[in-house]
């Protein structure tokens, strides 16, 4: 007997003599795409439709076979689906509930394929039609509130169009004046059918039942959102927005079976709604989420993230031990590290940052999560659980998609006093020193970005700086750390223990010291000095003496000074140098001013002086430099003084020290003085050292996001949303697990 081929609908091979034989799902598929009723000819259509197995595959390829005038024919057929799809969901059978919520996917992934350049209102005239809008004021006459009455008849009087935007289910009467005066009908259809939808939706997953139908939900919500690229302009959302869901998506946070098995899509859905025309009018769902306390919710969140994070991690882990076990590697101790950075290229992955976004949203919006960061959970990777086979699922890019529910239980096991503690910090630096490493392309370049301006709002939080500089907080960091031929790879067993801060500042000297290129990453940078700046201002406050190693920091901003003046000529072609300059020079003038408030001991305030004196040459070519330019009438004039007159404190330090290190070394007959030398005269020659007090080093301009980062974010959401409908898969659920989970639900 010939093999039975579902293909496309088709249960068997069209041949000479026998036509293709197709799914009865199929054919009814097949007469809804008719111009005609198919409840005409027969009056339980849509009854039986929804007893059906879903062919997402057919029905999403017969929308989008169509042409628009094509689509338009069968217009109302279309709208009748839509509208019997939500009538299903509030059914008993959980079958035909899971068979509408995988309709409803197809249905608006497909007529999105037919709008991608609009703004929504076509999808929603395809899905919903606004020329129902009568037969939907009577709907809502008979079903509806009292009070919506005299609204909707004055708004059906005026008739005329645009969709209306709704921020409050009762408005007072003279708000609805005002409704009635915009003349606007096309929201009566609309009304009545997306409250209907969210308040299934919302049912759905706050009720004690099926996982796999609170899956679908979710995955139907991220549909929903992400129907547009830029999800500011669906104005579907607008009704997401009066009907919320937030309370349900904060449910499953808070509870761990559903966390464990809804938690990143939650997460990821959150993270989109929170960025709903977040700067044109004012977002329940931001609003709503910076007041949230609730602790087990907080903690839920930042174990979906920590997760997530985690896992990208393990997997990036995975793939440089298996790259550098290969061939290659044995072939590059053979011929040295010549290709050391194109071995580096290879193992790049795909960021995530939909989950990155999520944690930006929190830390930025929510301070009652910045407790969350310090919350200590086992090290993930060294916690291991069994894994249960995971339903096949389509091949997507490293990061974009959720981990198995197995993997998200582990960081919730009991701590031991054996295992390596960790807690979502420590899992963002490491994720931040991966996708750090490699900024080269405008992907990678984002990621960074987002690293860094999350750990800018850390670094600006006192409760977070706190946490950060505790000694009794220590922890071992294993930061990732570019493949670079003049230094080796730091054996991780060599890691001491210490306060976080100081892994923070590792990895900013680690981009600081890495990033020195032609494609010369200046806002990354920009950010990572401020990142260091605030630190040193907490500090600076509280009297905190780190103990630290200093002088790699130090070397580092020197570094980079190095790298400016020798690339003067291209880099000014691009950008302002001056300004990062000033910053660098602004962190020494910290440190000479204020480090005997800070550094741990007097040797280190001794140590900084003999690091400028050792590097004098570098401030006089950056002195010679900035003089040039801003003696010259040219539009670096006075952003070269500014840094001019910043450099007085460190070369009245040159001018006063070098002198009496050649007398000293003349009068002993010495020719190259030892650095105990050195530091000999810097001591004894302190109390005539005369400097000027220099305003404002420990004052810094706080975290805008509305003002300065608003074009990065909505760029950065756009991605996301792109990204996230591209990977959603709804078909991960065979028919026959339902019914052997359905079979057991009375």
């Amino acid at each position: 007997m010939a093999q039975v081929e579902k293909r496309g609908g088709l249960l068997r091979k069209s041949s000479a003599s026998k036509k293709p034989l197709k799914e009865k799902v199929v054919l009814m598929y097949d007469e809804i795409f008719m111009t005609e009723d198919p409840s005409k000819c027969s009056p339980r259509f849509w009854e039986e439709l929804f007893l059906m197995k879903v062919n997402l595959e057919y029905l999403e390829g017969k929308l989008e076979s169509l042409d628009g005038e094509e689509l338009m024919k069968i217009k109302d057929n279309i709208n009748c689906l839509f509208q019997h799809c939500i009538q299903a969901l509030g059914e008993e059978h959980p079958i035909r509930v899971v068979n509408a919520l995988q309709t409803l996917c197809a249905l608006i992934r497909g007529v999105h394929q037919k709008n991608k350049s609009t703004s929504g209102f076509d999808i929603i005239n395809m899905l919903m039609g606004f020329d129902k809008a009568e037969l939907c004021m009577k709907i809502v006459q008979s079903d509806q509130a009292p009070w919506l009455m005299p609204v909707i008849l004055a708004l059906w009087e005026a008739k005329a169009g645009g969709l209306l935007e709704l921020r409050s289910l009762r408005p007072a009467w003279a708000t609805w004046q005002n409704l009635v005066s915009t003349k606007n009908t096309k929201i009566i259809c609309v009304w009545w059918h997306v409250p209907n939808l969210m308040e299934s939706l919302d049912s759905l997953l706050c009720a004690e039942g099926s996982e796999s139908l609170k899956s679908l939900c979710l995955k139907l919500l991220l549909c929903l959102v992400t129907v547009t690229d830029n999800i500011s302009q669906n104005t579907i959302l607008e009704y997401v927005m009066i009907n919320s869901i937030f309370e349900a998506i904060l449910q499953i946070l808070s509870h761990p079976p559903s966390r464990r098995e809804h938690g990143y899509d939650a997460v990821v859905l959150l993270a989109l709604l929170v960025n709903y025309r977040k700067y044109e009018s004012v977002n329940p769902y931001i609003v709503k989420l910076s007041i949230v306390d609730d602790e087990a919710t907080l903690n839920g969140m930042g174990l979906v993230i920590a997760q997530a994070l985690s896992e990208y991690n393990r997997q990036y882990k995975d793939k440089e031990e298996e790259h550098q076990s290969g061939f290659f590697s044995a072939l590059t101790n053979m011929v040295g590290s010549m290709f050391i950075a194109d071995a580096h290229e290879k193992i790049s992955v795909q960021t995530n940052e939909a989950i990155l976004l999520a944690l930006y949203e929190a830390v930025h919006l929510n301070r009652n999560f910045i407790t969350v960061l310090a919350q200590s959970h086992p090290e993930m990777g060294l916690v291991t659980t069994p894994v249960s086979p995971a339903p096949t699922t389509p091949v997507t890019p490293l990061g974009t998609t959720p981990p198995s529910s197995d993997v998200i239980s582990s960081v919730e096991l009991p701590l031991d006093a054996d295992v390596q503690t960790s807690n979502l910090l420590i899992t963002f630096l490491k994720y931040s020193s991966i996708v750090m490493q490699d900024t080269k392309d405008e992907h990678r370049l984002h990621s960074g970005k987002l690293c860094l301006i999350i750990l800018t709002c850390i670094a600006e939080d006192q409760y977070a700086n706190a946490f950060l500089h505790d000694d009794n907080m220590n922890f071992r960091v294993n930061l990732h750390r570019m493949p670079m031929r003049h230094r080796k790879k730091a054996a991780d067993k060599n890691l001491p223990c210490r306060p976080l801060v100081c892994a923070v500042l590792d990895l900013m000297v680690e981009f600081i010291v890495t990033h020195m290129m032609k494609e010369f990453p200046m806002d990354l940078y920009i950010r990572c000095i401020q990142v260091v700046h605030k630190l040193l201002c907490y500090q600076k406050k509280c009297r905190v003496r780190l103990h630290y190693t200093w002088r790699e920091l130090w070397s580092a901003l020197i570094n980079l000074l190095k790298f400016l003046m020798s690339n003067e000529t291209v880099l000014l072609a691009k950008h302002n140098i001056f300004t990062l300059a000033l910053m660098i020079v602004n962190l020494f003038n910290m440190f000479i001013t204020y480090g005997d408030t800070f550094l741990p001991t007097p040797s280190s305030y001794d140590e900084l002086y003999y690091e400028i004196i050792r590097m004098h040459q570098s401030f006089d070519n950056l002195y010679s430099m900035v003089l040039r330019l801003s003696t010259n009438a040219g539009q670096w004039k006075e952003a070269a003084s500014k840094v001019t007159h910043a450099l007085v404190n460190i070369r009245a330090i040159i001018n006063h020290f070098n002198p009496k290190i050649e007398s000293y070394a003349a009068v002993n007959h010495i020719s190259q003085l030892s650095e105990e030398q050195v530091l000999e005269v810097v001591r004894a020659n302190y109390d005539t050292l005369t400097l000027k007090l220099q305003d404002g080093l420990d004052q810094y301009e706080r975290y805008s996001e509305q003002h300065k980062e608003a074009a990065f974010f909505k760029e950065l959401v756009r991605s996301i949303s792109t990204n996230v409908r591209r990977n959603l898969a709804f078909h991960t659920l065979s028919q026959e697990v339902l019914l052997k989970e359905f079979s057991t639900i009375s």
